[in-house]
């Protein structure tokens, strides 16, 4: 799948997209959501975002590579090849040719500068290593990690424990699952000495803001963007689909904090909606990213970004 660029202000932002296809349905992935939202918005929800026929949800798995003050930036990492990963089995093992994805967008391991992990999820993460020898090892040999300390201290196998246990056998299975997760898409990169651990905020350079977004994990964040009168989030998993726009009440199976996370959505929506923010999630296929208005009580979507429909 070719890359897609845009540019805001000084800043270009290029789309890289490692996997795409469904995952469970969508009704399963954002258990609080109803058929009828689903039927009613399926002229454009389908097919880029959800199969009616299956109710599939559909959704990439992508980094965004940034250039901004000189630097090259990644925002999350994929999912990685070589991985055990029992807590979904379809990414077990996966081998794709990210690395040449991004050599194809212009970007060698070496020339980047900062990784952002918006949170510590397997989707998140993967490629911030690769399997050298039979070990993990960093696969940006120079560039910073800049993971959320919260999530760091929350999913560390060697952390405290955890205050609560889970809520059914999914969750504990993904709970699990983060270990390995940790143990070879985050313990490698602090053993290099590459990974900085932030919290409330962290200035990247003077277009790009990390900033704390707790609920989907504890230590989840965002990246604003304000470069001349052009604004973006990037806001990671706060928002799976485009449908948690109409309804940011609506929390996918796996946020840790659901109360939490619907409040952070709604907030995010509404500065997004005063400021013009350009949101810009994970996970949404199609144009990628999406304006958003004001809708009554509510939002809605204003018009879709400029990037390539993928």
């Amino acid at each position: 799948m070719p890359a897609s660029s845009i540019s805001l202000g000084d800043v270009e932002i290029t789309r890289v997209v490692e996997w795409s296809g469904p995952i469970r349905t969508a009704r399963f992935v954002i258990p609080d959501s109803d058929e009828e939202t689903w039927r009613r918005n399926q002229d454009w929800l389908a097919p880029d975002f959800w199969t009616p026929a299956d109710d599939a949800y559909r959704c990439h798995i992508q980094t965004w590579v940034l250039r901004s003050e000189g630097k090259t930036i990644l925002v999350d990492t994929g999912i990685g090849n070589d991985r055990e990963r029992p807590q979904i089995p379809q990414f077990g093992g996966l081998k794709t040719d990210y690395l040449a994805r991004l050599r194809q967008a212009g970007v060698e391991p070496e020339e980047v500068d900062v990784v952002v992990n918006t949170h510590i999820h397997y989707d998140h993460v993967g490629w911030n290593t690769e399997l050298r020898d039979g070990q993990w090892v960093p696969t940006f040999p120079n560039a910073t990690y800049l993971i959320p300390r919260d999530d760091n201290l929350y999913f560390d196998p060697d952390g405290p424990p955890r205050s609560r246990s889970p809520r059914d056998e999914h969750e504990r299975v993904r709970w699990e699952g983060s270990k390995l997760v940790f143990n070879d898409s985050i313990a490698p990169v602090h053993r290099a000495g590459q990974s900085v651990l932030w919290e409330d905020a962290h200035r990247i350079d003077g277009n790009l803001l990390l900033e704390a977004a707790p609920g989907h994990t504890p230590g989840s964040s965002v990246l604003t963007l304000r470069s001349g009168t052009d604004r973006a989030v990037f806001v990671g998993d706060m928002m799976h689909s485009p449908v948690q726009v109409l309804e940011p009440r609506w929390n996918s199976c796996f946020c840790d904090d659901p109360q939490l996370a619907a409040r952070t959505r709604r907030s995010c929506l509404a500065r997004a909606a005063e400021l013009r923010e350009l949101v810009i999630p994970a996970h949404w296929p199609g144009h990628g990213a999406a304006e958003v208005r004001r809708n009554g009580d509510g939002f809605a979507l204003s018009g879709w970004a400029a990037f390539s429909r993928s």
